[in-house]
């Protein structure tokens, strides 16, 4: 049953911050030259450098600060000037070195938001702090039946932490906000935002208390959730876990837990460790990094146009509805193709109908994306005029002339509608021909069309198309029908 409806847990309100890590499209790794790529045969791009052999020295990937700056920009955060870094002190089989290079008290951008959209409203969260810091190796688990297996060629790819204020207070919320940090990375080409190929991952934190309380509940931190649905579902078990504890009178422990998605369910991994239990200390082998107001404004120069603004833009300037314009912007080639698409047209509302209609449908059967697309937006733009201009009708232009220009793209959209025979007969004189064809055909029914069964209108428009064998005018065809009955 859902948490809303249940009267013991309405008593509780539900306080979740999420850290994000969002793996960086650099080619090389953070601390290294080493190449950073997804699908490299395991343990083949590392170096003594990744490796962490004794004498070698880390260098800061320049692309990573860039991009680091680039995501400050885009949330309106407060970028530092001196950022240095730190020694993150733990033990896993995957990270060779047996510590991670971050940023612990001079986190590259403090502040700013995430502005996300969600049914009834829009919510913001306030974003802590964005840092810089190197991933780990990944460990298989289920390569070898009786082994653990280690592939080290993550392990120093470039990351951007971004940690959240306790905004969040539900899955509903957290999955809107994922969304959107997903649509910004991949706006701002610094991330490609694949949760299944784990450039995007997630850890949340989350805990319960009474409504109206100004203490915040014992915190658990949720890992391993390989998508926005599956945060969303181990949020829900999980706040529902922890006031189930608190109503039977037990504690929450304060714990790292993992997600099963398969029982929908969160189990325990270990305690959760502290600040203490990492022992930071300043990076001894790097020397600070220094961003200048000057390098933040090249870079503010450059930004391309965020969703958030093109939405503004869509709803605003093209007056598209809301659901239109999200549509339009979920992603950044499909926003791309459609603004270039009405550069070529002013009727904005027919073009959006358009990308969102044939064109998809056409890519989703093919499983293409639109830059495998081969009409060009101007192409699109000639269908659209053909149609405002009354030439082609709508159908004949999405079910016969669009797959026709498809395959012939070198052509323009009225010789093929020429060549199929699609252009709509415009010729007043000889559409009032078929009008009064048709009309003759039906006395009784003009009288009763004259005595007030106005639905008839339907069927004489329906003869006559079909007496110019469908290529009339609707628009001169309905006119002329309406005028000639009300003679």
């Amino acid at each position: 049953m859902p948490l809303l409806y249940m009267s013991v847990y309405n008593k509780y309100e539900t306080v979740i911050g999420l850290e994000c890590h969002i793996q960086l499209l650099t080619k090389t790794k953070m601390y290294s030259s080493d190449v950073a790529e997804y699908g490299a045969l395991p343990n083949t791009n590392v170096s003594v450098i990744t490796l962490g052999h004794p004498g070698t020295l880390p260098v800061i990937n320049k692309r990573a600060v860039e991009f680091a700056v680039k995501l400050g920009i885009a949330v309106n955060a407060n970028i530092r000037e001196e950022n240095q870094f730190a020694r993150k002190n733990y033990f896993y089989a995957d990270l060779p070195k047996g510590y991670q290079i971050t940023q612990d008290k001079t986190p590259i951008c403090t502040g700013g938001y995430v502005l996300a959209k969600m049914k009834d409203r829009e919510l913001r969260v306030n974003l802590t702090r964005i840092h810089m810091e190197e991933d780990s190796g990944k460990s298989q688990h289920d390569i070898d039946p009786f082994e653990t297996l280690v592939d080290l060629n993550r392990a120093g790819t470039p990351l951007l932490e971004i940690v959240t204020e306790p905004d969040i207070k539900s899955g509903e919320e957290a999955y809107a906000y994922l969304t959107e940090v997903r649509k910004l990375v991949r706006y701002l080409d610094i991330c490609d935002g694949n949760m299944e190929e784990g450039s995007l991952r997630c850890d949340a934190n989350i805990s319960v208390m009474l409504k109206g309380s100004k203490v915040f509940g014992k915190k658990v931190e949720v890992k391993n959730m390989n998508s926005f649905r599956n945060v969303q579902r181990a949020i829900d078990f999980e706040v529902k876990r922890q006031i189930d504890l608190i109503e039977a009178g037990e504690e929450i422990a304060g714990e790292t837990r993992s997600f099963d998605a398969v029982n929908d369910k969160t189990f325990s991994m270990r305690s959760k460790e502290n600040a203490n239990d990492y022992r930071y200390f300043p990076e001894p082998d790097l020397q600070p990094v220094y961003v200048t107001q000057e390098y933040i404004n090249s870079i503010k120069a450059n930004l391309p146009v965020l969703p958030d603004e093109l939405f503004k833009i869509y709803t605003k300037e093209y007056k598209l509805s809301e659901y239109d314009a999200l549509q339009l912007i979920d992603r950044k080639e499909v926003a791309a193709y459609f603004n270039e698409l009405v550069k070529h047209t002013g009727n904005q509302k027919s073009a959006a109908n358009w990308v969102m209609g044939p064109v998809k449908a056409y890519l989703n059967e093919r499983a293409l994306t639109i830059l495998q697309f081969t009409l060009s937006p101007a192409k699109i733009a000639e269908i659209i005029a053909l149609i405002d201009s009354g030439k082609v009708s709508n159908t004949a232009a999405s079910q016969t002339l669009f797959p026709a220009l498809v395959k012939q793209p070198e052509k323009t959209a009225e010789q093929l509608a020429k060549e199929l025979d699609l252009l709509q007969n415009s010729n007043s004189g000889e559409l009032q021909s078929f009008v009064d064809q048709a009309l003759a055909k039906y006395p009784e029914k003009i009288t009763e069309y004259k005595n007030g069964k106005v639905t008839l209108l339907g069927m004489f428009v329906g003869e006559v198309m079909r007496l110019s064998k469908g290529k009339a005018d609707p628009k001169l065809l309905n006119q002329l029908v309406k005028e000639t009955l009300e003679k």
